[in-house]
């Protein structure tokens, strides 16, 4: 097997009440899966950033970070090697509106039912039932345990 390239990622369940948001997806490789709001951390960027920039990129909603379920390493189906660090979240501002071209659709949906899903419905699937497992299980960590990117020391220069 050979490795195309490390891809640092990030996702977020977006918690409102008792249920959370996925999305569909029409992104390729992924067309029709269901996956929580996530996209790749871009160079230079802060990981709490990315995070809240890809969930309103993605959904048009705010959030505030709550508490991360931790980091996950797999290859995906494209045979890169994929960390993605997971939080979780609740919106504190704007509406759905969907990034049309990525994201076809939307739901809100008891963690819980999401159980009920067929691997092949979801995108990369091992990752995201650990993750589901993680939350029913309790296994979140606080969101203190990032910290907020340092300044460069051109920022530090101005």
């Amino acid at each position: 097997m050979s490795q195309n390239s490390i891809v640092l990622v990030v996702s977020v369940t977006i918690f409102n009440n008792d249920k959370v948001l996925i999305i569909k997806e029409n992104k390729p490789k992924a067309v029709g899966k269901w996956n929580f709001p996530s996209g790749r951390i871009e160079y230079g960027e802060d990981i709490l950033y990315s995070a809240r920039r890809e969930v309103k990129e993605e959904t048009g909603l705010d959030v505030k970070l709550t508490g991360t379920t931790g980091v996950y390493n797999f290859i995906s189906g494209t045979n890169d090697q994929v960390i993605m660090f997971h939080f979780t979240g609740e919106v504190t501002g704007g509406s759905v509106n969907l990034e049309e071209d990525e994201i076809t659709g939307y739901k809100w949906i008891r963690l819980k039912d999401l159980l009920t899903y067929e691997d092949e419905d979801l995108r990369e699937h091992g990752a995201i039932r650990q993750i589901i497992d993680n939350l029913l299980d309790g296994n979140s960590h606080s969101i203190k345990m990032y910290n907020e990117q340092l300044p460069t020391k051109w920022e530090l220069s101005e």
